[in-house]
């Protein structure tokens, strides 16, 4: 695969300290139409070191699923560990 064009890594929303997965699939379908070439969830854009486990799964799937597999994605996958 060649990677080029603009990919965008995505904010994790959160709303009453819980992942948000509607405004994230507002945002997968903003960056859609916007031409976006592919899209990075779970970066340090993601706060990916202050997920759970199972918070940093549903973000990863919930990606894969709105993307359509209209773009490539790459899940970040790094955590702290102190």
């Amino acid at each position: 695969m060649k990677y080029q064009g603009s990919y965008c890594a995505l904010i994790t929303p959160f709303k009453d300290d819980k992942f948000d997965e509607k405004s994230f699939i507002k945002i997968i379908e903003w960056h859609l139409k916007q031409g976006t070439k592919g899209i990075v969830p779970c970066g340090t854009t993601g706060e990916s070191p202050t997920l759970s486990h199972d918070e940093h799964k549903k973000v990863t799937e919930k990606i894969l699923k709105y993307s359509k597999k209209n773009v490539p994605v790459i899940a970040g996958c790094g955590s702290n560990s102190t």
